[in-house]
């Protein structure tokens, strides 16, 4: 399995098209085994073909800050289940998720704001 976080200075960026990169987690047996990272297109994350990119490269989950209802529809059309509400250093959210502590907070985004925040960088 692969997990996709949209990252900026190694946190999650709040805003999903606005990111940084995508840092992306090859998982095996509940582990993390690989990392790589792939620079984020320019655009709107719903409209850059990102989705697409990421399904071709095996990404299941997107943990992200917040996103919008478009982003989302578009990923879930591309077989990745989206997790909303993540926040912090990208590798203690992804531990974290293997654990079964995070849960998506059901909250998207209706703008296209620059806030991008890491209280635990």
């Amino acid at each position: 399995m692969k997990i996709a976080v949209p990252t900026r200075e190694g946190c999650v960026d709040n805003h999903f098209g606005h990111c940084d990169r995508y840092t992306i987690f090859t998982i095996e047996d509940r582990k993390v085994v690989a990392r790589e990272e792939l620079p984020s297109p320019q655009g709107c994350g719903c409209k850059s073909g990102i989705a697409a990119v990421l399904e071709q490269m095996g990404v299941e989950v997107m943990l992200a800050g917040s996103m919008g209802e478009g982003a989302k529809n578009t990923l879930q059309a591309h077989n990745i289940r989206v997790v909303r509400g993540c926040s912090g250093n990208v590798e203690n959210l992804v531990a974290s998720y293997l654990t079964g502590f995070v849960f998506d907070s059901g909250v998207g985004c209706a703008g296209h704001g620059d806030d991008h925040q890491c209280p635990n960088h």
